[in-house]
């Protein structure tokens, strides 16, 4: 895991770029050897090169270390954006049984998880596959509740580098490696599968058992033109 930025950092304006970037990096590094869940300079480097002009954007952080940035998806990472709750419950799922997570960010009451680049495309087919115990309102009841896709064409808020109002977006896991795993569609239907069972199991008391979606067919990529986020559910 990672390290953030001090707010009290000595930036100097007249640096140069490579300065600049030096200087960030070192600070990262010095700072947060023994904290988890924040930034490391491996992790800045590969969420700056989620844009076209990754240098422009880490001399941004350097010179703005609280101010969020907003980068596109679906060339480093996809978004699966879902209510804070139910994010947790497939967080703790997992990492409790699975393999773990990629980064994750909160903001604004919504859990934030990136996943591979081309899992905003299938993961919504996915879960229309998906049984969750029943139709009309008995399915509503089992099923998760409505989340978005951001891939190709659509942009997200991430989380400064240094923390900023206590009101804005905040890592929860922060990417710590320049290439981080990252979950696909079928990893985070599995989560959602399980989130919705604990859900629906803390509820009402009964545990929906809903088939295995079938693998879509290979060779599906990610639509190159822009678009609205996509419901997934």
């Amino acid at each position: 895991m990672s390290a953030w930025l001090r707010d009290e950092s000595p930036l100097s304006p007249g640096m140069s770029d490579d300065e600049r970037r030096t200087d960030v990096f070192g600070l990262l590094r010095d700072e947060g050897r023994h904290h988890t869940a924040r930034v490391t300079p491996a992790g800045a480097e590969w969420l700056a090169s989620a844009g076209p002009y990754s240098r422009s954007t880490l001399s941004l952080w350097t010179a703005h270390p609280t101010a969020p940035a907003v980068l596109p998806c679906g060339s480093a990472f996809d978004v699966v954006n879902v209510p804070s709750i139910f994010g947790r419950r497939m967080l703790d799922r997992l990492w409790s049984d699975g393999p773990g997570s990629g980064p994750v960010a909160a903001h604004r009451g919504r859990t934030l998880l990136f996943a591979a680049p081309g899992t905003a495309q299938r993961l919504p087919s996915l879960l229309s596959w998906e049984e969750w115990g029943g139709s009309g309102p008995d399915r509503r009841e089992t099923a998760p509740p409505p989340l978005l896709c951001h891939g190709t064409g659509d942009a997200v808020t991430v989380p400064p580098l240094s923390p900023g109002p206590a009101s804005g977006p905040r890592w929860l896991v922060a990417p710590d490696t320049r290439h981080p795993w990252l979950p696909g569609p079928d990893v985070l239907l599995w989560a959602c599968v399980r989130a919705a069972r604990e859900e629906t199991a803390s509820g009402t008391g009964s545990v929906p058992r809903p088939r295995t979606a079938p693998e879509p067919s290979a060779g599906a990529v990610p639509g190159a033109a822009a678009r609205l986020p996509q419901s997934c559910s």
